[in-house]
């Protein structure tokens, strides 16, 4: 008897070990989530409500007042027309162009395509800072190689970090060269996925070229596209701060200021650290909701092998 007990004494607690378990080894993930993502986004909306400088040691809450003065700042249609602006220019450079290059590497011209790999992700690995550092010497107006070409042969090469409009598109292109290779990465992989039976099925009923990109191979890799379509913009949005930082600190006259550049400005410049958090989590809540709208109704159309 004494036997069984034991027996069951012993059952049960290996059975409460392979229970606890699971929950012992997602501890530390769960642990660094609620550190580094749960505690300061909390805090950020405690801070939404307060008015502070993060010197004084008196915190005044001021209730949604942060959130009003969001509403009426007159800052705040420069920034969000920067911000959509910039969205749009990367997404030419980083969702159309890789789809169109990893297609003629795939099906038009398939000779070095290794090489083109490599060089167009070498890129990617290499520090922002450089890349801006590098940019600006390369666009200086003055003594930049650009500026020489254009001195022969006759054209003026404007102060593109003193030009409104122009800046946008110059930071685009910077952190372009950041995240290029590695969206025309994976966009190559999701197009060479394509069944080549189809593709060439396609050419020998002699289907031009760009109605079999149009309506073969974006159709049956969307899911790729997906991904980088919205990659695209987190990165984006994740990697201007550089750029804006070490080259225009967001002028002229905040041209090239963008919400996550102003939050940085606001909380850390000038220390309204409950207007900028209060700007934070209206910024986040846009793309929530942005990515709700994405899923509900873009997800539809998606196309997944198998």
């Amino acid at each position: 008897m004494e036997n069984i007990l034991d027996r069951l004494i012993v059952g049960k607690k290996n059975k409460a070990k392979i229970v606890l378990l699971p929950y012992t080894l997602l501890f530390p993930a769960v642990a660094v989530f609620l550190i580094f993502m749960f505690y300061p986004l909390f805090y950020t909306i405690y801070l939404s409500f307060l008015d502070w400088n993060m010197i004084s040691p008196l915190k005044q809450f001021v209730g949604w007042k942060n959130y009003i003065t969001l509403l009426y700042d007159p800052l705040m249609p420069v920034i969000i027309k920067n911000t959509l602006a910039y969205i749009v220019i990367l997404l030419v450079l980083n969702c159309i162009a890789p789809y169109i290059l990893a297609f003629i590497l795939s099906f038009v011209i398939q000779r070095g395509r290794n090489f083109y790999k490599g060089a167009f992700f070498l890129p990617s690995v290499i520090s922002l800072v450089v890349g801006s550092i590098l940019y600006l010497w390369i666009l200086n107006p003055v003594g930049g190689p650009i500026a020489i070409i254009a001195d022969f042969v006759g054209i003026t090469i404007p102060i593109w970090t003193k030009t409104q409009g122009m800046v946008i598109v110059v930071l685009s292109i910077i952190t372009t060269w950041k995240i290029f290779g590695y969206n025309f990465i994976v966009v190559f992989g999701g197009v060479t996925g394509v069944p080549q039976e189809i593709i060439e099925a396609a050419r020998m009923d002699n289907v031009p070229l760009h109605r079999i990109f149009w309506d073969i191979v974006l159709p049956l890799s969307s899911a790729t596209g997906v991904y980088i379509f919205i990659m695209t913009i987190v990165q984006g949005l994740q990697y201007v701060f550089t750029p804006i930082k070490v080259v225009t600190q967001g002028g002229p006259d905040n041209a090239s200021s963008n919400v996550i550049y102003n939050v940085y400005q606001e909380g850390f410049l000038l220390y309204h650290t409950g207007y900028a958090s209060a700007f934070s989590l209206a910024a986040m809540l846009i793309f929530i909701g942005l990515l709700v709208i994405e899923f509900k109704y873009v997800e539809k159309g998606i196309y997944y092998e198998n």
